[in-house]
């Protein structure tokens, strides 16, 4: 993945604000009562830079889990190459801020409503970074447009692969139209 986004990272990178799912294609009913294939959907996260709209990183998972358990194992795999980081209220952890301000980058992610001081914070956040996270987006509706809404593969493994695959392609294709 670094090596087909090997521009240099920079200014901001973001994860997506709402999580892009990937549909897993249907197997018969016999194979899926046959194996216990349950999970119907694959969610993926993934770091775009904005200034060249690369997908930097990328995780997948086919459980519900939580966004601001996915945000920091994203973030802690690619410290050292980020300045800051925007993301939506789903990554709202006190503890996901003071780890991302401990290696040096800047939290661009709103807080959750709970308390009128919430509403401070937020209305202090540099508008236009923060709202540079819908590029990730951007890159998602690409992606599906592109190289198709669905994976294929039938284990957890391969349709991380797949996904991986889609993230290389498009990197390289966007490498190829905006040198």
């Amino acid at each position: 993945m670094r090596f087909s986004a090997r521009q240099p990272r920079n200014a901001l990178a973001t994860l997506p604000s709402i999580q892009p799912v990937f549909d897993r294609d249907q197997p018969s009913r016999h194979y899926a009562n046959r194996t216990n294939y349950r999970v119907r959907a694959l969610k993926v996260t993934a770091l775009v830079d904005v200034e060249t709209l690369y997908i930097t990183d990328i995780h997948s998972t086919t459980s519900k889990k939580h966004d601001a358990k996915i945000g920091p194992q994203v973030a802690r795999r690619n410290a050292g190459d980020l300045r800051s980081l925007a993301a939506d209220r789903g990554y709202d952890s006190k503890a996901f801020r003071d780890e991302l301000r401990e290696n040096g980058v800047r939290p661009l992610i709103k807080h959750r409503i709970m308390n009128p001081l919430d509403h401070a914070h937020n209305t202090r956040m540099d508008g236009d970074r923060y709202h540079q996270r819908s590029m990730s987006e951007t890159v998602f509706s690409s992606i599906k447009r592109t190289l198709g809404a669905a994976v294929r593969a039938r284990s957890w493994w391969l349709e991380f692969h797949e996904m991986l695959l889609k993230a290389t392609v498009y990197n390289l294709r966007r490498s190829v139209r905006y040198p």
